[in-house]
């Protein structure tokens, strides 16, 4: 897998959307944790085990850092916890857990913490193997059911809709993270530290060899 061009022209459309000094106050608090001291915030801590293992099986090591090499476990827990409003903090944890369930039952275990990655990567390939029609249907559903949420309903939601739900919102929060990551943003991304010259019409091969700008 080329992540180098794929990343080089990746948006930001992931959905989420927050104000930039929010964002830079997360990604430098991470910057001063490392993984092995790390606490979670806002998950358990064999949530977190899971959450790490998870990440990099979605970015794992290549000619790159694995995505938890580039802190984006501790970037999505602090973003959960500082930004999420409480009804996106109550579907990722209800989604999380109906993963990790079906991850324990294949496994036969009992501790989410001691879930190993080749446990947990076909619980993933198989939430997020959905056809476009699918996933049509998946967000539908899970749009109905965050809206009876809301106006105090009862509500209830297929539980591989909940596991496609948080294997694509995790799909998307690692991808986004690691883009905002320090190295991705001044190794991977078109970087200009102290902006200069200001060009509004230009072919992006031209200015930066075909790569997205860093944030």
């Amino acid at each position: 897998m080329d992540r180098r061009k794929a990343l080089k022209n990746m948006g930001m459309a992931l959905g989420y959307t927050i104000a930039t000094p929010t964002l830079l106050g997360i990604v430098q608090s991470c910057k001063n944790e490392t993984v092995l001291e790390w606490t979670p915030e806002f998950f358990t801590k064999d949530q977190g085990a899971v959450l790490t293992k998870l990440v990099d099986i979605i970015l794992p090591k290549t000619d790159t850092p694995s995505a938890s090499e580039t802190q984006v476990n501790i970037f999505i827990d602090r973003f959960a916890d500082q930004v999420m409003e409480k009804e996106q903090q109550d579907f990722l944890k209800m989604s999380m857990d109906r993963f990790i369930e079906k991850a324990l039952k294949d496994a036969g275990k009992e501790k989410a913490g001691d879930l190993s990655p080749e446990e947990l990567e076909p619980v993933l390939a198989a939430a997020l193997k959905v056809t476009k029609e699918d996933e049509v249907t998946n967000n539908l559903a899970v749009k109905q059911y965050n809206e009876a949420i809301a106006e105090g309903k009862e509500a209830l939601l297929d539980d591989g809709i909940a596991r496609f739900a948080f294997a694509n919102n995790l799909r998307g929060m690692t991808i986004w993270g690691y883009k905002t990551s320090e190295y991705v943003g001044e190794k991977v991304l078109a970087y200009l530290p102290i902006p200069g010259e200001y060009i509004a019409c230009a072919d992006t091969e031209e200015l930066t060899g075909g790569k997205a700008w860093s944030l």
